[in-house]
């Protein structure tokens, strides 16, 4: 296992980003592996409090989560992001600057996305409440060349988080 390492979960809100990094920070917690997590809704309320969601705002932010994940892992620091990141421009800014750069892409079809729905955004959405929802509005570049696929409506967060821990181990 190369360390330290940053490891980006992304995909569409609700796909189980947040369910699989748990996990993963758990496993690698039992054995020994320490991690810093970024996770945007938590970075968000810092950096834009009142977020409007537009382009450049985005753009900015991505930028920023991107940067401070790049200091940390420059300092020895392992990082796991957990952020949507819409835009694949995103996800490369973050992969050139980081060494150890791992991408997780959670593979989960938009109408199981909006059957969990657990922050309400969806349905915020659909009701005319928001503009700004990758996979409705707002358009969500797959990655190419992800080096790790997790189907979340076919694995569990527990097998996600296995199948993440096992490429580190070979890595």
């Amino acid at each position: 296992m190369k360390i330290p390492f940053a490891i980006w979960i992304t995909g569409l809100p609700a796909s189980g980003k947040s369910t699989i990094r748990k996990a993963l920070v758990e496993k690698l917690n039992k054995a020994g592996i320490s991690v810093q997590v970024l996770e945007s809704d938590e970075l968000r309320s810092i950096i834009t409090p009142k977020p409007t969601y537009s382009i450049e705002e985005r753009d900015n932010f991505y930028n920023v989560m991107a940067y401070i994940g790049e200091l940390l892992v420059k300092n020895g620091v392992n990082v796991i992001f957990d952020a949507t990141a819409n835009k694949a421009s995103y996800r490369e800014r973050a992969r050139k600057g980081i060494k150890n750069f791992i991408e997780v892409y959670i593979d989960c079809p938009l109408f199981v996305c909006i059957r969990r729905d657990p922050k309400g955004i969806y349905k915020k959405a659909m009701s005319g409440g928001s503009a700004t929802v990758p996979g409705l509005q707002e358009k969500y570049e797959e990655t190419t060349s992800p080096e790790i696929v997790i189907e979340s409506d076919k694995e569990s967060p527990e097998q996600g988080a296995e199948k993440i821990f096992q490429w580190l181990a070979k890595y």
